[in-house]
């Protein structure tokens, strides 16, 4: 065989044993391992094997990772994301569809501050869609609204798929956390705005809520939540002023996150050593998947796969707008059996050819691929998100109507993914104006 039908050969390989649910992290570095043996021997496997690991691990921008998670963490266990959906209840239950929109802006803080779309799916199930079940709002739209709004927090900074995607395509990972700014807050957007269309159309979805709720309750919860806005605000502000790389901030995120949990009594031995041991194993199960794609990355450039995918690209570089079609397609398959890290991981590799070839900017690419990936969370028969709601919540609700009721969502998502095609400033209009 030759070099390229080996690496073709690995890579049927490698999506048969992920169809058998083999963990992708096993996977990546097994296949990986096996194919550069075959195809450069024992001395060279060994060798790869010894130094790789180390300089990918060594590198100074992924310490970001494990410092966005204890952030995230430490905002969690202390109570700092506690009052984020009565807060936003008190704000926008008066709308049509009020306690469903305040669940997607409330899913969106929280999981920006988390960066984990199935940490928010699942707390928000817990939190939220009893409310709304309480108050008779349509089961379909009160799961499915924290499925859907679970996944902006991989948009939104800290959002370590973004710091993932720029380390594997050598993007700066201060812009591309900035890129996501825009998208992430127009999602939140178009999904508030279907609910309350909706709703208003037809209210027996949401029905109205007699509360009397003054300015007073209003203010007074808004000051409650108001440090974790504040927190990630000033997160994003080090970034995008210069004052701090996307390292830094990080570093800077979860020292004040401790700081702020301190000065309201939320932080305890307990709580710092429940955070610690969240961002291990998250950081952990992180590096294990990253490290396989590192090596399986390397092993596709030994098998000369990404040149002969360059040249395969070639077909595609007179109509970029078909090359995205394709791979948005790819994507969508792939997340029916994929999490979302491996699905990045796994793809970059192999798809990143062919934006070079096209001559895409890569940062906004990258805004690109993170939507298919969230897209892919809420995708019917294997969306990740709604099976997440769907045991939070038990037998409350059937996984089929949860799945009915992320139609509307997945609409919204063909019109957010038309605009951010049609006009790439929407990513890259901040990223531009920090250069």
């Amino acid at each position: 065989m030759s070099n390229l039908e080996i690496g073709f050969a690995a890579m049927g390989v490698l999506l048969a044993l992920l169809a058998f649910r083999v963990p992708i992290g096993v996977v990546l570095g097994g296949v990986s391992l096996g194919g550069i043996y075959a195809i450069m021997g024992e001395r060279a496997t060994i060798g790869v094997a010894k130094t790789m690991v180390f300089e990918f691990v060594a590198k100074w921008e992924l310490s970001a990772i494990p410092m966005f998670l204890l952030m995230g963490a430490v905002a969690f266990r202390s109570g700092l994301t506690k009052g984020l959906f009565d807060c936003a209840r008190l704000w926008l239950s008066r709308l049509p569809g009020g306690l469903a929109v305040a669940t997607n802006y409330a899913s969106a803080g929280f999981s920006a501050a988390s960066g984990s779309s199935l940490a928010t799916a699942a707390a928000m199930a817990r939190l939220a869609v009893p409310e709304m079940l309480r108050y008779r709002y349509d089961p379909g739209l009160a799961t499915a609204v924290v499925a859907a709004s679970g996944t902006i927090g991989t948009m939104i900074p800290p959002s370590i798929l973004f710091v993932l995607y720029g380390m594997f395509t050598g993007q700066s990972i201060g812009l591309l956390l900035m890129a996501g700014i825009l998208p992430g807050l127009l999602t939140a957007f178009v999904y508030g705005a279907m609910i309350i269309i909706r709703c208003w159309l037809n209210p027996r979805l949401a029905p109205a809520i007699d509360e009397q709720v003054t300015w007073a309750d209003r203010l007074a919860a808004l000051k409650d939540i108001a440090p974790l806005p504040l927190l990630i605000l000033a997160v994003i502000g080090s970034m995008y002023s210069g004052l701090a790389t996307a390292t830094e901030a990080a570093g800077f995120g979860a020292f004040a996150s401790m700081v702020i949990a301190a000065a309201r009594g939320g932080m305890s031995l307990r709580v710092l050593a429940d955070s610690i041991n969240d961002t291990l194993r998250s950081t952990g199960s992180i590096f294990f998947i990253a490290i396989g794609a590192t090596l399986f990355s390397r092993f596709l450039t030994f098998a000369g796969v990404p040149q002969f995918m360059s040249q395969l690209a070639e077909n595609f570089a007179y109509d970029p707008m078909l090359l995205l079609a394709v791979i948005a397609g790819g994507y969508l398959v792939l997340g029916m059996f994929l999490d979302p890290m491996g699905l990045l991981l796994l793809t970059i590799p192999i798809f990143l050819p062919f934006f070079e070839a096209a001559e895409l900017d890569l940062i906004w690419i990258g805004v690109l691929v993170v939507k298919m990936i969230e897209i892919s969370l809420i995708t019917p028969p294997v969306g990740l998100n709604a099976f997440v709601v769907r045991g939070v919540i038990g037998n409350a609700v059937t996984l089929g109507t949860i799945f009915k009721g992320l139609v509307w969502f997945l609409a919204a998502e063909v019109l957010i993914v038309g605009l951010l095609v049609a006009f790439p400033q929407i990513s890259l209009w901040i990223p531009m104006s920090m250069q």
